[in-house]
């Protein structure tokens, strides 16, 4: 079990494989130097909400891993968390996906 630190005074707890797809795609926007949303569903033990925090590139994010090596990353689940990250609502936490993504049809 991984966690974010952000500014040095929020830490949420995420387990490693969910954390790297995250850091991927929120350093992506960050780079960028884009702002926005980051939202999950809580953990039962603290309540069945959610929580939403503003990312921006002037505030400290710290990604800690529990294990030592970094997981394979799915690149379906990263496309589909970086759709989420470019809506208004932004970057959803969501589950990886199981199954292949279809590709986009032309429709024909």
């Amino acid at each position: 079990m991984g966690n974010l630190s952000y500014a040095a005074e929020f830490i949420v707890d995420f387990d490693d494989r969910t954390l790297a797809h995250l850091q991927i795609v929120i350093g992506t926007k960050l780079r960028r130097g884009e702002a926005f949303y980051l939202s999950w569903k809580d953990d039962t033990r603290i309540g069945n909400g959610r929580t939403t925090i503003w990312l921006h590139p002037s505030i400290p994010l710290v990604y800690k891993y529990f294990g030592s090596k970094m997981p394979v990353l799915n690149r379906n689940w990263l496309d589909e968390l970086t759709v989420s990250a470019n809506t208004p609502g932004g970057l959803q936490v969501l589950p990886e996906p199981t199954a292949p993504v279809a590709p986009p049809t032309d429709g024909k």
